[in-house]
């Protein structure tokens, strides 16, 4: 069975992940189908829309293939993990510029890859199955696809929290952080493609979506705000540790579990792309770090103790995150040798 169903449906071109058992991880070749059916979809006059689903009521996409990569990099086949990254940042850019409408139905479990495919459309749904999440330090990557970019799109610096502790956002976070534009019940989902399919009109579906609830997140966004506002990440963690919050008990857990390294790195990105906006230039900016974190970061060792072995109890580089320099942050950000991302 294939793990992408691509087909055309009226005025609607349809994108369906069909990966249920891997959580629709998004492989290699998922990405390249993607990026060669919306290139065709460009010159066709008879799409108006496209939409992007998963079968799974579990997962939209829980990520990329981690499990190849981490095969490929313990087989010291590096260049394999870059390409795959490269054709996979180029789909997220290409994405988040298409001329054409883009619904993505972001029902489940949403993560790192997941997300790229995602909260870069024109439209964007969520559900009360939502889980959106960038959980990336706790394998020895940092949020990438673009995320970076879209972290600095939340109030306040509830970017910096959101990327540092991989917290998880319901539906209403969501929407809230700028990662989501419309909530529906999820037992409404199919009348929604439905009609859209019908009608060929996006103005039809706007009676569909709903309210969310409030979002957890915004009752404590100035608190969270005034701590990941300093300047190091280390000083954060001196004001965490000294708060009796439950969310910042709960932060120091989340982030001195994660790769001291990947944590300074992603600090770093999220503040580049503060004073360098765009897409475009977080993407390249995250290619530098994941061209690197195979060979020179935590990757494989956090891939191995979360997914392999299961024990996890990961041995970072690191033995905590005063111990990472800043030159160390600065060299996993060197231009690639390979050669910086072309988009």
């Amino acid at each position: 069975m294939s793990d992408i169903s691509i087909r055309k449906k009226g005025p609607v071109a349809h994108i369906t992940l069909t990966r249920p058992k891997s959580l629709n991880a998004l492989s290699h070749d998922m990405v390249l189908k993607i990026e060669t059916a919306l290139k065709s979809w460009l010159e066709d006059d008879t799409v108006r829309y496209v939409m992007i689903d998963a079968e799974s009521e579990t997962a939209f996409c829980a990520g990329g293939d981690i499990v190849d990569l981490y095969n490929q990099g313990m087989k010291q086949d590096y260049f394999s993990g870059q390409k795959y990254w490269r054709d996979e940042y180029r789909l997220n850019a290409f994405m988040s510029r298409y001329p054409k409408p883009i619904i993505a139905f972001m029902n489940g479990i949403v993560m790192g890859g997941g997300v790229g495919i995602s909260a870069h459309c024109s439209h964007r749904v969520v559900t009360e199955k939502t889980k959106i999440a960038l959980p990336e330090c706790a394998i020895g990557l940092v949020p990438d696809v673009g995320t970076t970019s879209l972290l600095t799109h939340a109030p306040g610096y509830l970017g910096e929290y959101l990327g540092l502790t991989g917290y998880r956002m319901n539906s209403a976070d969501a929407i809230y952080c700028g990662f989501a534009d419309k909530f529906a019940p999820s037992d409404t989902l199919a009348e929604i493609k439905r009609t859209l399919c019908e009608s060929g009109n996006l103005d039809d579906i706007e009676g569909l979506f709903k309210k969310p609830s409030k979002s957890e997140l915004s009752s404590t966004q100035a608190e969270i705000s005034k701590v990941f506002s300093r300047g190091r990440i280390e000083d954060v963690m001196s004001d965490l540790k000294l708060s009796q919050s439950e969310w910042a008990i709960d932060a120091v857990e989340k982030i001195e579990r994660g790769s001291p390294l990947s944590c300074q790195v992603t600090f770093e990105l999220v503040r580049q792309a503060r004073d360098t906006p765009g897409i475009e230039e977080a993407l390249k900016r995250e290619f530098c770090f994941v061209s690197r974190a195979m060979q020179y970061g935590d990757f494989l060792e956090g891939v191995r103790a979360a997914v392999i072995d299961k024990d996890r109890n990961p041995q970072w580089r690191h033995a905590s995150i005063n111990d990472v320099t800043i030159a160390q942050v600065h060299t996993m950000l060197r231009a690639p040798e390979g050669g910086v991302l072309k988009l």
